[in-house]
C-alpha cells in the first residue's frame, strides 16, 4: 500500500495536502515525560492545550504534526478532541522512541517486521481499536548513538514506510547522529527525501569546534536529499535565536531552501505562552520577523512553512 501524493493523513481523516496551510513539523499535544523531567514533563490538560493552539491558529497556523508515540503516553482520542475543538488539522505519530522509553521487553519479543506491522495497523487501520490514524512514522529516536533496540526501531520505520509511503520523521538531538540515521535508513532501501532528521539545531557547539562545522552537517544532509529540521524554536536569549536564524539563512544561500522545516517541539509545560514560553505561535509571532530582518524574503518564508511541510509529508517532489 502507498500513500497518495495529494492527502495527508490527520486524526479527523483524510485530507487534500494543498490545504494543510502554515504547519508545525515536530510538536506534543499530549505527551508524558515525566521519567526525564519530573516537574513539567507531562502535557495533559485539554482545555489550557487547546487556548495555546488557538493562538497559533489565530496568528495563521494551520496544521500540527504530533510526534508523540506510545510509549511518550500519544492519546488518539485526545488529539481528536483538540482538532475538533481548534479547527487545526493535526496529524499523529507512530512506532517508537528512544531507549529510555522503550518497553525493552516488548522490543525483545517483536523482530522488526513485527514491529512495524504495529506501526502499518496505526497508519492504515486505526490507533488503539479506534478509527482514529496516524500520518507519519515517528518521532523514532537516539542520541550519541543507536542501541541495538533503537536499531531495530528505526529497521520496523522503514519497513513500515516501504508498505505505507508514511514519512520518517526522527530526533536526533545535540550529536551529529541524522547522518548514521539516514545510513541505517538506506540499508532498508528509504530514501533520504522522505525522512526529517529532527532537532538539527540542536547540536550543541561542543559535539564540534564551530558553529561551522554544524552548518556543513546540516549541508551534508540536506545534500543527501533529506529535510533538515529547525525544531526547537522557543522563547530563548538571544543567543539561540540568532544561531537559528543564522542555519536556516546559510541553508537559503547554499541553495537548500527545500530542505528545510521549522517546528518548537512544544513538550513541557514551562514551553506554553501560560507558563512564560512562546507557546505554538513563537515561530509565527516572533521567528518570522527576526528571518524578515535577516533578508529573508516572504515568498521563502511561505516556502519553508508552507510548501515545505506540504512535501516532506508527502514525498512530492515538485
Amino acid at each position: 500500500m502507498s500513500k497518495k501524493p495529494d492527502i495527508v493523513m490527520t486524526v479527523l481523516g483524510p485530507v487534500p495536502a494543498s490545504d494543510l496551510g502554515i504547519t508545525l513539523m515536530h510538536e506534543h499535544i499530549v505527551v508524558n515525560l515525566l521519567r526525564e523531567f519530573r516537574l513539567d514533563g507531562l502535557l495533559n490538560n485539554l482545555p489550557l492545550i487547546i487556548k495555546e493552539l488557538e493562538i497559533f491558529r489565530k496568528a495563521g497556523g494551520r496544521t500540527v504534526v504530533e510526534a508523540t508515540t506510545p510509549d511518550m503516553g500519544r492519546n488518539a482520542a485526545a488529539l481528536k478532541y483538540v482538532s475538533e475543538m481548534t479547527g487545526l488539522h493535526i496529524i499523529a505519530g507512530c512506532c517508537y522512541y528512544r531507549h529510555q522509553y522503550l518497553d525493552a521487553e516488548f522490543i525483545d519479543r517483536n523482530d522488526a517486521d513485527a514491529l512495524a506491522d504495529y506501526a502499518v495497523r496505526d497508519l492504515t487501520e486505526g490507533i488503539d481499536g479506534t478509527n482514529i490514524k496516524a500520518g507519519i512514522i515517528g518521532e523514532i529516536a537516539c542520541d550519541a548513538w543507536l542501541t541495538a533496540q533503537e536499531e531495530r526501531v528505526f529497521r520496523a520505520a522503514a519497513r513500515a514506510h516501504k508498505r505505507t509511503g508514511a514519512t520518517i520523521t526522527t530526533h536526533a538531538a545535540r550529536w551529529p547522529i541524522g547522518s548514521k540515521q539516514l545510513d541505517l535508513l538506506a540499508e532498508e532501501d528509504v530514501e533520504p527525501r522522505r525522512v526529517i532528521i529532527g532537532h538539527c539545531d540542536t547540536v550543541a557547539s561542543a559535539a564540534w569546534q564551530s558553529s561551522e562545522e554544524i552548518k556543513d552537517y546540516h549541508e551534508q544532509l540536506a545534500g543527501r536529499g533529506a529535510w533538515v529540521e529547525m525544531d526547537n524554536i522557543l522563547k530563548s536569549s538571544e543567543y539561540e535565536l540568532a544561531i537559528r536564524v543564522e542555519y536556516v539563512v546559510n541553508l537559503i544561500e547554499k541553495g537548500f531552501i527545500g530542505r528545510i522545516l521549522l517546528s518548537h517541539d512544544i513538550a513541557r509545560r514551562p514551553t506554553l505562552t501560560a507558563y512564560g514560553g512562546g507557546g505554538y505561535a513563537y515561530i509565527l509571532q516572533e521567528f518570522v520577523p527576526r528571518l524578515q530582518a535577516a533578508g529573508v524574503k516572504d515568498e521563502e518564508i511561505r516556502t519553508i512553512l508552507v510548501d515545505n511541510p506540504r512535501r516532506a509529508l508527502t514525498g512530492d517532489l515538485s
